[in-house]
């Protein structure tokens, strides 16, 4: 006969609730869940909002399709997506004829000079796209601007020969700031690929340039299209640049249009319903990227690295050379001299003599006090937002790669979810969901610091990911044998283990923030503004003397932190880990 205590032994007891509630609600456990609830309150909730509002009305929050109507029931409005299609293709091929040799000469030529070349690409890459705008106003405004001037003096013309006031003079701008995607994808796919098949190429007769076209070119071809999808999407949501040139020669793009619904009276769900298409076309166009590379990619089949043999140019290298100089000129080192001689002159105008040096564009900027709450909040919110990225990013990253939570595929695309929605969009989002009350967010540091957190998440949680997965959990299961909890293995191994990572993230995310203008434009208020928008105001004014100052001192912090980052990450930070 059994005995009785061993039946009963063999029956499951069940865990009283308080015990299972006392376990639930360890430390690990309630900040897991608080990065859940972050995660849904700075992604989902702006997301459904812009949705529910663009089907709402204005005056009775019923549902109505009033807004789409309002959007998209004039031609005017077609014609700016018209326009912005254009814009974006003519600048993704405009930035790869400009991107695709300079990274052929660095990558796999003998070209001289390629760590020059590479810090004037790495310049041109930190500019804001806004800057650069002002920058080529003074070089090739009509009539005013610095090239056209020389040019009438030589030719004794009586009108320049180009303007940025015009469709291609914003082609051009925007596609020198641009390039350097291509570049970064298209010269880190040459660094990788053998050239063994060129070799054989070369053997049985082929001709240099047969070689690069047919070899060369397809097997990096899947980076090129990855860099021109970028560059597509981030011209399409574009605002600084065409705010700047479009505007005074009337030329309709999509943000402009989105702007105006802000403007007096405000039409916030009309602005809703003009985003939603925005966002179906970007999700559109990465889908078709998938598609594409999906069905046609290149690979090199062997099984060893292979080696990567220099092409010898002979005196074709300098050529090269010129032509990598001569772009890296006209994105940097010919802007950056224009904006010099504006921010250390009286009136840009007059040129340079001594009578016209000044230092009071940067006192003005210095002791203003508004200019000065201006720089200072620029650079304290983009802090706030980088330190809140990477804390999210390190959590979250934690949680799917360990397994925590069921449903952790869903966490990470909530993650990069905002790669996916424009910067003027996430704006126009934050605008809807947080301004109006109870919450009546708008104009305070809180909302700007989420805006920037949530449009440069997907930055930091791919760096995070990354380094995650490079990690042996063995280390973090034996602070838990010794009795040490999911939080105190975070924190004193996995945080140690990955400080350059969350470094390079929080630069990587703290260098764009301080720039950002798409989404703070929605979401600054008078006490709470920052560089990005005191450029645009300045250039509205005309006043290029004092926004050359500020954009200088930008610019000098923004080197400053690209040299931190070189010091502590390593060289091409930026470049390779963006």
């Amino acid at each position: 006969m059994t005995h009785p205590g061993a039946l009963g032994a063999s029956i499951p007891q069940r865990t009283p609730f308080a015990t299972r509630f006392r376990r639930s609600m360890n430390p690990a456990a309630v900040i897991f869940a608080v990065a859940i609830l972050v995660l849904v309150f700075i992604v989902v909730a702006p997301m459904a909002r812009l949705l529910v509002s663009s089907f709402q009305s204005t005056d009775t929050r019923a549902f109505t399709l009033e807004n789409y109507v309002a959007a998209w029931g004039h031609a005017r409005e077609l014609i700016a997506v018209g326009n912005s299609l254009r814009y974006a293709l003519e600048v993704t091929i405009l930035s790869a004829v400009l991107a695709v040799p300079i990274a052929w000469g660095v990558s796999r030529t003998n070209m001289p000079a390629k760590g020059l070349v590479r810090a004037l690409i790495l310049g041109a890459f930190i500019t804001p796209p806004y800057l650069g705008a002002i920058g080529w106003i003074l070089l090739g405004g009509p009539n005013a601007g610095w090239l056209n001037r020389v040019f009438m003096e030589v030719t004794g013309s009586s009108s320049g020969f180009m303007s940025v006031y015009s469709f291609g003079g914003m082609v051009l701008v925007t596609a020198l700031y641009a390039f350097p995607y291509i570049f970064v994808f298209t010269s880190a796919a040459l660094d990788l690929v053998s050239s063994e098949m060129e070799e054989a190429a070369n053997i049985l007769g082929a001709s240099g340039l047969r070689t690069t076209l047919r070899i060369t070119l397809p097997l990096v071809l899947p980076a090129i299209l990855g860099g021109a999808t970028i560059v597509f999407l981030d011209t399409v949501a574009l605002f600084g640049t065409p705010a700047i040139l479009a505007l005074p020669s009337r030329i309709r793009v999509m943000t402009l249009v989105l702007w105006q619904f802000f403007e007096f009276p405000v039409r916030a769900e009309a602005a809703a319903a003009y985003s939603i298409p925005l966002i179906i076309l970007t999700v559109a166009l990465i889908a078709v990227q998938r598609l594409v590379l999906g069905r046609k990619g290149y690979v090199a089949l062997t099984g060893k690295g292979g080696s990567r043999r220099l092409t010898q140019l002979g005196a074709w290298r300098f050529l090269v050379l010129g032509y990598a100089l001569l772009v890296v000129s006209l994105a940097v080192i010919l802007p950056y001299a224009a904006l010099a001689q504006a921010a250390f002159s009286k009136a840009w105008g007059l040129g340079l003599s001594w009578g016209n040096l000044t230092l009071a564009n940067f006192r003005t900027l210095l002791e203003d006090y508004n200019s000065r709450q201006t720089i200072i909040h620029s650079f304290t919110y983009s802090a706030a937002a980088a330190c809140l990225c990477v804390a999210l990013a390190l959590l979250v990253s934690y949680i799917v790669a360990r397994r925590l939570v069921r449903g952790g595929n869903i966490l990470s695309l909530l993650c990069m979810a905002p790669l996916v929605i424009p910067g003027i969009v996430l704006g126009v989002a934050f605008y809807a969901t947080y301004a109006p009350p109870p919450v009546a967010l708008y104009g305070t540091p809180a909302i700007l610091v989420i805006g920037y957190a949530t449009r440069f998440l997907p930055i930091a949680y791919v760096n995070g990911a990354a380094g995650m997965r490079s990690l042996n959990p063995e280390m973090e299961e034996a602070v838990r044998i010794l009795g040490g909890g999911r939080l105190r293995a975070l924190v004193r191994v996995v945080v140690p283990l990955l400080k350059t990572n969350l470094v390079g993230s929080w630069l990587l995310v703290f260098i764009p923030a301080t720039r950002e203008l798409s989404t703070a434009l929605f979401l600054v208020g008078s006490r709470t503004r920052v560089i990005s928008v005191m450029m645009l105001d300045l250039s509205e004014n005309g006043s290029f003397e004092t926004l050359a100052a500020l954009g200088f001192l930008l610019l000098l912090v923004t080197i400053g932190i690209v040299l931190i980052g070189y010091k502590i990450v390593g060289r091409d930070f930026m470049l390779r880990r963006s």
